[in-house]
């Protein structure tokens, strides 16, 4: 884990539609999407965070830095 004890987010698990609904951190560790919605509004992972979508749903992001490469849609999956 890295100095500052937050997760990262290196691999994510789509279903069938493509959408996300399981995540890798670098602790090796596997949550589902809404346990890391709950981890990312409490500062555990780092570089990403949760928003409201037009759907009134909330949905995790990852941070924009201008980097398309590590977008959560973009990241290897597991």
């Amino acid at each position: 884990m890295n100095p500052n004890n937050k997760e990262q987010v290196v691999a994510v698990r789509k279903n069938g539609d493509g959408d996300i609904v399981e995540l890798q951190l670098s602790s090796g560790a596997v949550v589902d999407y809404k346990q890391a919605q709950q981890m990312a509004k409490a500062g555990q992972i780092e570089h990403v965070n949760v928003f409201k979508g037009r759907d009134g749903d909330e949905h995790l992001r990852s941070d924009a830095d201008g980097d398309p490469n590590n977008n959560l849609d973009n990241l290897p999956t597991f």
